[in-house]
Order: C-alpha cells, then structure tokens, then sequence
C-alpha cells in the first residue's frame, strides 16, 4: 500500500486518554503538531506531559478553535453530546478533519460537524493500550477500524498509514456489529481468562498463569487458524456426564460462575453442532441439561441440601 503524506497539520486532541494521547504521539512523530489537548484528571495532565509535550491544555472549544486536524478521543456515550455542543457553539469551521476514536460510531454522530463544513472520518485502532510512551511503538501494523466518504478515503488512509497502523475498511451501517465482534473477542475474553484463574485459585493452584498461559495461547491460535473445528473438551464431545459435574462443583464452590459456564457451554454446543462436531444424538442430552439449568438459574433456584451425587433444587 502507498504510503501518501498530508502536509504538516495542526493536531487537537479532545480527551488525553489512554488512545488519545498516544494516537497524537503517532500523529506528532509523522511530522505533524499537537498544539492543544484537553486534560482534566490527574492521570490524563501527567499523559500529556509524557505524550504531548508542548501542547496547552485548554477547555475542548479552545482545543478545536487551534487545530487543522481534530481527534476526539472521549467515551462513546459521551461523542454525540460533545460533537453537537461544539457543533452549536460554532467552534467547527469548514476544512478541519475532525475524526473520533470509538468503535462502536461512524460517521453519523459527527454529523452536526459535517455540517459546518468539516471532513468527518472515523479512525477506530483495534488496540488496547496503557497510555505508556512504548504504546506508540505498538502501533506499528495495527488493524484500525476505518469508516470514510468514497471522497475522503484517501485522507483516512493516509492519517492510518502515518500512525504505522493498517486501514480496514468497515461500512457505516456495519460499525454496532464490528464494534460488537471485538468486545466479544477482547473485553469477553479478559473476562473469561479471569474467571479461569479464580476458579484455579479456588481449587488451590497457586500459580494459575503457569497452566493458563500455554493452554490459551494454543487456544487462541488455534481458533484463530482453524475456527469452529479448533474445539475440544467435554461439551465439543457430549460428554455430558462431564459437565453435570461440573455444574454440581461450581454451585457448590463457585456459584457466581454458574451462569457464565451454562452460557457459553451452550454457544459452544451449538457451534459443535453445526460445524458437525457433535452429532444431534449427542448433543441433545447436553443441551437439555443446559436448558435445564439455565431455566433452574433464572427461575431464582438453588442448590438443596442432598445427598451424595444429587441435583436437586427448590425455589424459593
């Protein structure tokens, strides 16, 4: 891919956050100038210290007042009312590229923007970062999630290039569901790895990153290389003796676990299922058990006081 160059702009940055501040560290190492950027925690004037030097931390109007090059790096609950209130104050004015962050917007939000004349982008880096100096080197060959008029994608590109990242191209009106897809394969899955460690914890594994780390990694390449036919484990072979255990240890010593592991056995039955991983013989008795429970666990259920190798369960 062509590497075009834009001439030397003038950057804002709205929102020295973690992205922020080290996207306009990218921007600032391409040449470009970070004359403003606004900062209000602690955290995030001590960011900008490091990342932007030089740059004056000013109220958001003001930041945008000073810059060519717009990047409003702020939660996605709080882009629309930003872009509309700087909007209506009449801070935009026309020929700024204004872009944002979020993953989960494009480039509807910033119409009242666009109405002022800008060039509206929307430039999503499917990273997470720290906030650290080294998150900038980090960038390098980084997928950003880009969303572009026909007529500005060249302009979109070429600020992704810059950045050391790699532009893919996502349609507006699929923006909600590729925002969606990457909370589930980054935000789900630290959740998941973090369930897997208490749930070690409690079964007295002292070190649950020694037998996590290897596991996973092959997991993930895995899944990453070969999809659905990657599954292995009890529920990918209908050994649903194995996971009535299960159930009956994490009600007993883990029930906030319940719920999650009722959840994703049936997604992953489900998927064994149609990838022919699982015969429908097979997978009947696990799904009934799963719908069993999940039915059990909704309906206020718990575990009664039994005997040795029961189930049981009374309402409340």
């Amino acid at each position: 891919m062509t590497l075009h160059t834009l001439a030397p702009l003038r950057v804002g940055i709205v929102g020295a956050g973690r992205v922020g501040a080290v996207l306009g560290a990218a921007l600032s190492g391409s040449g470009h100038r970070v004359v403003a950027a606004t900062a209000v925690s602690t955290a995030s004037k001590d960011r900008a210290a490091r990342l932007l030097p030089g740059a004056d931390l000013l109220p958001a109007d003001e930041v945008v007042a000073r810059a060519d090059l717009v990047l409003l790096a702020v939660p996605d609950d709080t882009l629309t009312g930003l872009v509309r209130g700087l909007a209506e104050s009449g801070t935009f004015r026309p020929g700024q590229i204004v872009l944002h962050t979020s993953g989960a917007h494009g480039l509807a939000v910033l119409q009242p923007a666009v109405d002022r004349g800008v060039l509206p982008l929307a430039l999503h880096p499917v990273m997470t970062f720290a906030g650290r100096p080294e998150d900038a080197h980090r960038l390098t060959g980084v997928p950003f999630g880009v969303t572009a008029a026909p007529v500005h994608r060249a302009v979109a590109e070429t600020l992704v290039l810059e950045m050391g990242g790699e532009p893919v191209w996502v349609e507006e009106s699929a923006r909600t569901l590729y925002h969606a897809a990457l909370v589930v394969g980054s935000n789900h899955l630290i959740t998941l790895v973090a369930e897997a460690r208490d749930l070690l914890r409690t079964a007295g594994v002292e070190d649950p990153a020694q037998l996590l780390g290897p596991l996973l990694g092959a997991a993930l390449d895995n899944s990453l290389r070969y999809g659905d036919k990657a599954l292995t484990g009890p529920v990918s072979r209908g050994d649903v003796g194995t996971v009535r255990r299960h159930l009956r240890t994490l009600v007993e010593h883990a029930p906030d676990s319940v719920a999650s592991y009722v959840a994703m056995a049936r997604r992953t039955a489900q998927r064994a299922l149609a990838a022919g991983r699982l015969k429908r013989h097979e997978a009947a008795p696990l799904l009934d058990l799963l719908a069993d429970r999940r039915t059990g666990a909704d309906s206020g259920a718990r575990p009664a006081a039994s005997g040795p190798g029961t189930t049981a369960v009374v309402t409340s």
